[in-house]
C-alpha cells in the first residue's frame, strides 16, 4: 500500500508484515491493524536526497477522536530519536542511510483504542486501528500465557453451556471476531455509545481503560437505553426477528446491525448477549470467556433473597419479580484493576443482558471475580447484584387457599456448576470455586459475613425427618415416553400419612412456566416408621402430552410437594429436566487444507414418532465458509427413524483448527445444534 506525500515522498505501510506480527492479520492485510505499545513499521521512499542521522528531521503527530487533546491523551507530537521509547509515542530510523526510510513507530500501553490518524512531516496522513495488546506487560490488559491468549484472544469459536446443571449441553458458537466487517461493527459500537455521543472528546480518552470500555460493551450490547446491537425477547413470540436460538454465532448479528443504520437486530438471551459481547472484546483485544451459571438468582430488591410462592397443588405462583433461572450467560474480562486495592486484577464479571439498571443505565459489571467471592459488595461495580446471582438464599412458601402463607422446607441453591470451556479443548472447566468458597467453610461465612448476608448466617437446616427427592430416567429423549420419580424417605420412629402432589410443566430457560405436562394428586399416601423407609411414586411423562407444550429449551419443570397430615408440614423438591436432542454427525470428506474446497456429510436421525417437514440444515464456521451461512433444504419428508442427509461445500481460507458450526430446523424439531473441528493444514 503505497501513498504519496506532495510528490516527494511514498509510503509503505506494511499491513501484511505489521499486521502478522500484532497478531491481527486474520482481519486482513488491506489496513493497518496494530496493537499497543509494540512498535510497527512504515517505510518511506525519497524521491529527491537521502536520508542521513543526525542531517534529516520528521515531525510526526497522531490523533485519535473529533476533539484530539495533550491533556487527554488523545493527541501527540514526536521527533525521531535513537531508539524506541515503549512507554510513550516515539519513532526511530531502523533502516541504513539513503532512499529508503525503515520508521519504527510505537504507543505508549496505555493509549486510547480505536481510529487513529498519523501526519508525517508536513502533510502525509497516515490511518490505523489501535487495539488492546494482552501480549504486552505494560497493558493492563496483560496475560502471561501464550496458551490462554490463544483461547481467550485468538480463538474465533467456542462452547457455550446451556441445559441444566443435572445436564450440561454444550453449545458451539462461532464468535468470528476476525471475520470481514466484524471490527468496523465492534469499533461503530464505541462511536454510537451515548458517552461518545455526548462528550466525543472524553469519550476517545476513556477508550484507554478497559474498565470503562467493559462498562460501555455491557450497556451497548442491549438496545435498552441505546443503539445497542440487540433486543431482547423471551416469550415464544419472535414476529419481527428470529429465535435466540436460532443463531449460530455472532457475524450475522454484528454485520445486521452495521449495515442497518445500528436498528436492534431481534432477538436475544443471555446466552447470545453474552456471544456478541466475547465477540466485540476479543476483537478490540481485551481477553475474553463466556460463562454460565446454573440456578442463577435475579434478586431485585438487593436483599440477597429470592422469595418463591406456590400454591397448595405445588404450582409456582408468580408474587415477585424475584427469579431462579435455569441457567444465565455472563461474560468476564481480564484486566488488572488500579482503581481497586491490590488483589483484585484477573478475572472480571460483566453481564450485558439487560436486567437491572446500573448507574441509571442497563448494564453491569464489570466486577472482580474474587470480589464476588470475598463479599465486597462495596467494590465497582454491581457487587450485590453478582453476588446474589451465586449466593443468594432462597426462601419458599406456600399460599393457601384462604389467602394465608407458610414457609415451607426445601433445597432449592443457586449458583451451581459455574462453567466455561477449557482452554485449547472442548472439555468444560468448573469455575465455581473462583465465585464461592466450600458450602459450609469458614471462609464462606466470613464472606457472608463482610456482604452482610444474614440470611444465610442464620439458617437452620430444618430436618422433621421426612425427605422428598426427584428421581429421573438415565435417558430422556425428545420423542420418548419416559418416566420420572417423587422419592419419598422416612426417618422418623413413626407412620406417616402425607398428601403428594406431583406435577409437571413446561418451563423456559429463565424460569417462566408454561402449561401442564403431566400431573399426580394422591391424597393418602402411608409411609411405614423406621430408619431410610422410601416410597417411590413414578409419573408417566408422554410425548404425545408434552410435546405441543414444550418451549424451544426442551425443558420441563417437575415439582414434588409433600403435606405431612399430623404435623402440617410441607416440604417441596423441584428439578428442572432437559430432554435430548437427536445427535448431528458430521463426517468431512477429504483432506481439509488452504483453499482446497471440501465436503461435509451432515446426517441426523428423525427421533420423534412423527414425520419431519421442511427440514433444513445451515452451517457456518471462521475462515471455513468465507463468513457466510451456508443453507441446505430437504425436499423429502423424513420418516420417524429416517436419516435427513445433505453434502455441504465449503473452502477453508487458514491454516489451524476450526469450528463447523451446525443447525437443523423442521416443523418438529427446532434448532438442534451440531459441530466438528475441522483440523486445516496449509
Amino acid at each position: 500500500l503505497k501513498r504519496t506525500n506532495r510528490g516527494t515522498v511514498e509510503w509503505d505501510l506494511e499491513c501484511e508484515f505489521n499486521n502478522t506480527d500484532h497478531r491481527t492479520e486474520l482481519n486482513g492485510v488491506e489496513q493497518l491493524i496494530v496493537r499497543r505499545g509494540q512498535p510497527f513499521t512504515i517505510n518511506l521512499h525519497l524521491r529527491s536526497g537521502e536520508y542521513q542521522p543526525g542531517g534529516s528531521a520528521l515531525d510526526l503527530t497522531v490523533e485519535t477522536g473529533p476533539q484530539p487533546s495533550d491533556q487527554y491523551g488523545t493527541r501527540a507530537s514526536f521527533g525521531l530519536t535513537d531508539q524506541i521509547d515503549t512507554s510513550r509515542w516515539s519513532a526511530a530510523v531502523t533502516s541504513p542511510p539513503g532512499y529508503m526510510v525503515s520508521l519504527s513507530i510505537c504507543s505508549p500501553p496505555d493509549a486510547p483504542i480505536g481510529r487513529w490518524r498519523l501526519t508525517l512531516g508536513q502533510g502525509g496522513l497516515v490511518e490505523f486501528v489501535l487495539l488492546y495488546n494482552p501480549w504486552c506487560t505494560g497493558d493492563v490488559v496483560y496475560m502471561d500465557s501464550e496458551e490462554k491468549l490463544a483461547e481467550y484472544v485468538l480463538a474465533q469459536d467456542g462452547i457455550i453451556y446451556r441445559g441444566s446443571w443435572k445436564y450440561l449441553i454444550p453449545t458451539p458458537w462461532n464468535f468470528g471476531q476476525f471475520e470481514d466487517g466484524i471490527l468496523e461493527a465492534c469499533l461503530r459500537i464505541l462511536e454510537m455509545n451515548p458517552k461518545c455521543l455526548r462528550n466525543p472528546g472524553k469519550d476517545a480518552s476513556g477508550r484507554k481503560n478497559p474498565i470503562y470500555v467493559s462498562r460501555v460493551l455491557s450497556a451497548m450490547v442491549n438496545c435498552n437505553d441505546d443503539k445497542g446491537v440487540l433486543l431482547g425477547r423471551w416469550t415464544d413470540d419472535y414476529d419481527g426477528g428470529v429465535s435466540p436460538l436460532s443463531w449460530k454465532g455472532s457475524v450475522e448479528i454484528l454485520r445486521n446491525w452495521d449495515t442497518n443504520a445500528c436498528q436492534p437486530v431481534r432477538f436475544g438471551q443471555c446466552w447470545v448477549f453474552a456471544a456478541v459481547a466475547c465477540s466485540v472484546s476479543r476483537a478490540l483485544g481485551i481477553p475474553c470467556r463466556v460463562v454460565t451459571n446454573y440456578n442463577s438468582a435475579h434478586d431485585t430488591n438487593s436483599n440477597l433473597v429470592i422469595e418463591r410462592y406456590v400454591d397448595e397443588n405445588g404450582q409456582l405462583v408468580q408474587k415477585s419479580r424475584d427469579m431462579i433461572w435455569n441457567y444465565h450467560c455472563w461474560v468476564e474480562n481480564w484486566m488488572t484493576r488500579p482503581d481497586l486495592k491490590p488483589g483484585y486484577d484477573g478475572w472480571q464479571a460483566m453481564d450485558p443482558t439487560p436486567q437491572e439498571k446500573s448507574e441509571g443505565v442497563y448494564c453491569c459489571g464489570p466486577i472482580p471475580l474474587k470480589a464476588i467471592k470475598e463479599g465486597e459488595l462495596t467494590y465497582k461495580y454491581d457487587a450485590p447484584f453478582v453476588f446474589a446471582e451465586v449466593n443468594a438464599d432462597v426462601h419458599t412458601f406456600m399460599k393457601r387457599k384462604d389467602g394465608s402463607t407458610e414457609k415451607i422446607i426445601s433445597s432449592v441453591q443457586v449458583g451451581l456448576k459455574i462453567s466455561t470451556k477449557s482452554v485449547g479443548s472442548d472439555r468444560r472447566e468448573d469455575i465455581t470455586h473462583l465465585y464461592k468458597y466450600p458450602e459450609g467453610s469458614d471462609e464462606e461465612r466470613e464472606a457472608f459475613t463482610k456482604a452482610n448476608h444474614q440470611n444465610k448466617l442464620l439458617q437452620q437446616q430444618t430436618n422433621a425427618g421426612l425427605l422428598i427427592a426427584i428421581k429421573v430416567s438415565a435417558e430422556m429423549k425428545k420423542g420418548c415416553d419416559f418416566d420420572v420419580f417423587a422419592v419419598v424417605t422416612n426417618n422418623t420412629p413413626n407412620g406417616k400419612k402425607c398428601r403428594l402432589v406431583f406435577g409437571s410443566r413446561a418451563v423456559s430457560y429463565n424460569g417462566i412456566l408454561g402449561e401442564n405436562c403431566g400431573f399426580k394428586d394422591l391424597l393418602n399416601v402411608e409411609l411405614a416408621p423406621g430408619e431410610g423407609q422410601l416410597k417411590r411414586v413414578p409419573l408417566r411423562m408422554n410425548y404425545s402430552k408434552y410435546a405441543e407444550n414444550l418451549t424451544e429449551d426442551n425443558l420441563i419443570r417437575l415439582g414434588a410437594l409433600l403435606l405431612d397430615y399430623g404435623t402440617q408440614e410441607a416440604y417441596l423438591a423441584v428439578r428442572n429436566v432437559v430432554l435430548e436432542n437427536p445427535e448431528i454427525k458430521v463426517r468431512i470428506l477429504g483432506e481439509p487444507k488452504e483453499n482446497r474446497k471440501l465436503v461435509a456429510e451432515i446426517t441426523l436421525q428423525n427421533p420423534l414418532p412423527v414425520p419431519l417437514q421442511n427440514c433444513c440444515f445451515t452451517v457456518e464456521g471462521s475462515n471455513l465458509t468465507g463468513g457466510q451461512i451456508i443453507t441446505e433444504k430437504l425436499n423429502s419428508t423424513v420418516e420417524p427413524g429416517q436419516d435427513a442427509k445433505v453434502k455441504i461445500y465449503f473452502t477453508p481460507t487458514h491454516s489451524g483448527q476450526r469450528k463447523l458450526v451446525v443447525d437443523f430446523d423442521s416443523n418438529k424439531l427446532c434448532h438442534v445444534k451440531g459441530y466438528r473441528n475441522v483440523i486445516i493444514g496449509k
